[in-house]
């Protein structure tokens, strides 16, 4: 079954989640691509669900100012409690049915929060930014499925390495922010807009890996509560690009 399991970039989804001893092969059935599917759709409506709160609570606090202070708290309830959620799913693994759905909960609350800062600063920014997620994931799925894409070894390497130079790249911006807030790589000029359509495509090429990541993973025979899994590393990825879209957005309304 090892041989028949590709790796992605996801750090979720690695080809090692099908061997763990702490996932119990149930009885119930295997992994299928339709139930995978039916859960990220779930997991989707839960990310909706969440956003859907913190967007309307700024919508009604009147003010801008109030709607921040009323925002605020969620956001960070959603981006820590999301953050140490993936982790306990990613290392306790047979939890995943009910720590991935409070995960994409969370997340939510955290995503309609800077959503709707960056609609309320660029109205319309969330509409497109929402499109053109769903846009990408649905193209790739086309390619992916037709053949035009192909993941071969190569094409996985090279997502991998440039997945890994995006984490060292935000790790040394993160670090250098904190001596001196303005110096960021996503400003809006014509250098930052190029960092961050780069760092678009890159979000978008692990989705190509995620649907070969679970197809694969249905034709090992995985356990059926790996569907959750396969869920949730897809939604990982869905929400890092939307966020990457929603930046890039926003560098470009910022420049008009």
């Amino acid at each position: 079954m090892s041989n028949a399991i590709t790796r992605s970039t996801n750090p979720v989804l690695g080809k090692e989640i099908f061997q763990s001893k702490s996932i119990p092969h149930a009885k119930a059935g295997t992994m299928t691509i339709e139930g995978t599917v039916n859960k990220s759709l779930i997991m989707l409506g839960l990310v909706v669900l969440g956003a859907f709160y913190t967007w309307r609570l700024f919508e009604t606090a009147g003010a801008p100012q109030a709607g921040i202070s009323a925002i605020m708290p969620w956001m960070a309830v959603g981006g820590i409690g999301g953050f140490i959620l993936a982790l306990v799913t990613v290392f306790k693994k047979s939890w995943v049915h009910i720590t991935a759905p409070l995960y994409a909960l969370l997340e939510g609350l955290f995503l309609g929060g800077i959503s709707a800062l960056l609609n309320a600063k660029y109205p319309g920014i969330v509409t497109q930014a929402v499109a053109l997620t769903f846009g990408v994931m649905l193209i790739l799925l086309l390619a992916y499925k037709s053949g035009a894409i192909k993941v071969t070894k190569k094409f996985r390497s090279g997502v991998i390495a440039a997945t890994g130079a995006v984490a060292l790249v935000y790790f040394i911006s993160l670090i250098v922010q904190m001596f001196d807030p303005s110096m960021t790589l996503f400003k809006p000029t014509l250098l930052g807009i190029g960092i961050s359509l780069v760092v678009v495509v890159i979000a978008a090429l692990n989705l190509v890996l995620d649907f070969d990541f679970i197809y694969q993973g249905s034709q090992a025979g995985a356990p059926k509560m790996m569907e959750w899994y396969g869920a949730f590393g897809l939604t990982i990825t869905l929400v890092w690009l939307y966020i990457e879209i929603l930046r890039l957005l926003s560098l470009i309304a910022g420049r008009e």
